[in-house]
């Protein structure tokens, strides 16, 4: 009954045994708007085939859950309307009544997981929200992480979250949280935080090789992989905690709940912030892409010598 298609570009390189990275689609249809979205989303796609890996952006498109996107799709997703936000709970239901679709990280990492891809490259993880200890409030994505295995590359959790209580249920959950290059987990549009990652690794070679060897002792779920952003681009936590502060109060005096939180957070961060948590939130998002097609590469290298 489910319809999966593959772009051209990923056949050919899946043919070939070359490393293909996959891409969410949220920031393309929810993130940002036209003509920056496409912009962006290009940019991105442009960053992973300079670093040597083909990229597979992943979204629905008409009920079909495509693997990869011609450029024609692309621009279509980046000016659609109306397009649900879809997770591992609603995707199904979206492709079987033939919608439109943007893929969460939980819903990448189960069209990537289906189509043979192990690598994904994002922003930030979804995570606990504030305040979960009454409303409950946890993002599909950590349960997603546990269950599919797929090498999740992200610069953190988004900043807006309790990443303390985050981090906690990632380890209840057997998930490997590995920062990149630095001892400190690092929180989205800031390169450090004040929490130690629990695991460090400092090459993409390194990350591989626990990929590979997570799936040959049959573990089930994937890792997340904790890049900070470029430290020329970060704003820093000192600068966004008074921000945070202020657009969460916001929310809770306008009653904002569930899957609104986050969009009107961000909204209102890139408003008190002139703009600038976008710039970052792109920077992370091209530095994560190059990142991920590094360690797609050693995986497929990995396997041509074994």
């Amino acid at each position: 009954m489910m319809t999966l298609t593959r772009s051209p570009e990923v056949i050919d390189a899946q043919k070939n045994g070359a490393p293909v990275v996959a891409l969410e689609s949220t920031i393309i249809t929810h993130g940002m708007p036209y003509p920056q979205n496409l912009e962006v989303a290009r940019q991105v796609e442009a960053d992973i085939r300079a670093a040597g890996a083909t990229p597979a952006t992943i979204a629905v498109i008409n009920g079909t859950l495509h693997v990869g996107l011609t450029d024609a799709q692309l621009e279509g997703l980046a000016q659609a309307k109306d397009v649900a936000k879809v997770s591992r709970a609603d995707m199904p239901v979206i492709m079987a009544k033939g919608g439109m679709g943007a893929t969460t990280v939980a819903a990448t990492m189960i069209a990537a997981h289906l189509a043979g891809i192990d690598v994904f490259a994002t922003g930030g993880i979804g995570g606990v929200h504030k305040g979960a200890e009454l409303s409950f409030d946890i993002s599909a994505d950590l349960l997603e992480l546990a269950a599919t295995p797929v090498t999740v590359v992200a610069a953190g959790a988004k900043a807006i979250l309790d990443i303390p209580k985050t981090l906690e249920v990632l380890e209840t959950h057997g998930v490997p949280v590995i920062a990149f290059g630095q001892g400190s987990f690092p929180a989205f549009w800031s390169a450090t935080s004040d929490l130690t990652a629990p695991l460090r690794m400092d090459s993409a070679a390194e990350i591989a090789r626990a990929a590979l060897t997570r799936q040959a002792m049959n573990l089930p779920g994937g890792q997340l992989i904790a890049n900070p952003i470029p430290a020329d681009d970060e704003i820093t936590a000192q600068v966004l905690a008074p921000v945070i502060a202020q657009a969460t109060q916001e929310a809770d005096a306008q009653g904002v709940s569930g899957k609104g939180v986050t969009p009107f957070l961000l909204q209102r961060i890139f408003e008190l912030t002139d703009g600038k948590s976008l710039v970052a939130n792109i920077a992370l998002v091209r530095n994560n892409a190059r990142l991920a097609a590094k360690i797609a590469t050693e995986m497929s290298s990995l396997r041509t010598k074994s």
